[in-house]
């Protein structure tokens, strides 16, 4: 790719575009989460949900030709990524939300953007620039604010599950901050359809073996729908989409973004429920918008 190339895709809107549309596709698990959670096992959800998405992955690239590898190292590479970036994400996300409140999970999941900013420092993906960590700050304070940490309820009942939360938080952050070069030189559907591969050899036994003590009579046609939308719409979107812009934008990017979950969470609300708009809001709403701002204003810069 030439010089020219390059400064026209880092201009593009498309990578920002399709980051907010992963948050509105994972800012919907976490409810629709709690519900499938009360009929499926935590571990029996995420066999599905890496199951389904893996299937539907290498459906598409059989489909399409495109289903091997160029560089065989890369195999062990999107092995190790997946690891971190599907099979504990999941089983630790998903199990801390079965222990923990959403109000928790919404919170925690604030330290996403911390973790991966200070992994790709660590390792040198990225620099560490001042404006770039405001950003990130400044959005965070917004969170705070819009989500009110006086909601949640760091109790003896909750603590398992909030190590859950911020473990799955790090393992995220490692996977965002590390995982830019294999993504690029695969590209974002192939890339992805091999994480999930390898997730799947881990994660849809133990979810089958936590089947085993379910009742199927007992899973309807809804909630059957709703781990239909789980993995599609909840995971396979989200992920191959954000694979996508990690291809073109900094980690830190990729993972500051997250930021806009909430706000997306309380628009729909407001679209969907009723819910009004207050003050609070809309300071937080300033707040977000104007670290992401920041945190991806050097990106934009000619």
């Amino acid at each position: 790719m030439g010089a020219a190339a390059e400064i026209s895709t880092e201009r593009s809107n498309a990578p920002y575009a399709a980051l907010i549309g992963v948050q509105i596709f994972f800012g919907s698990l976490p409810v629709i989460g709690k519900v499938v959670l009360k009929v499926v096992p935590a571990f029996g959800l995420v066999g599905f949900r890496v199951g389904i998405t893996a299937l539907v992955f290498a459906v598409v690239q059989a489909s399409r030709g495109r289903f091997w590898l160029r560089n065989k190292g890369d195999y062990w590479r999107l092995a190790v990524l997946s690891l971190f970036g599907v099979t504990f994400n999941q089983l630790l996300f998903i199990s801390g939300l079965s222990l923990t409140k959403a109000s928790n999970t919404s919170l925690l999941a604030a330290t996403i953007p911390i973790f991966t900013l200070t992994v790709s420092s660590l390792l040198g993906i990225e620099l560490l620039r001042g404006i770039k960590v405001a950003g990130i700050i400044i959005a965070c304070i917004g969170v705070l604010l819009l989500i009110d940490p006086r909601n949640a309820s760091f109790s003896s009942q909750t603590t398992l599950g909030d190590m859950l939360i911020v473990a799955n938080s790090l393992s995220y952050g490692i996977y965002v901050a590390t995982s830019k070069s294999v993504i690029t030189r695969n590209g974002a559907f192939r890339s992805m359809m091999w994480v999930f591969v390898f997730a799947a050899v881990i994660c849809v036994p133990v979810g089958m073996w936590s089947m085993s003590s379910v009742d199927l009579n007992a899973v309807s046609p809804g909630i059957s729908a709703l781990i239909l939308y789980i993995a599609i719409g909840a995971t396979a979107a989200p992920y191959l989409l954000n694979a996508w812009a990690l291809a073109r934008v900094n980690p830190s990017t990729v993972a500051v973004y997250i930021y806009l979950q909430p706000l997306i969470g309380f628009l729909l609300a407001v679209i969907f429920l009723g819910e009004s708009i207050d003050v609070k809001f809309v300071v937080a709403a300033i707040l977000v918008f104007l670290g992401v701002f920041l945190a991806t204003w050097r990106r934009r810069m000619p």
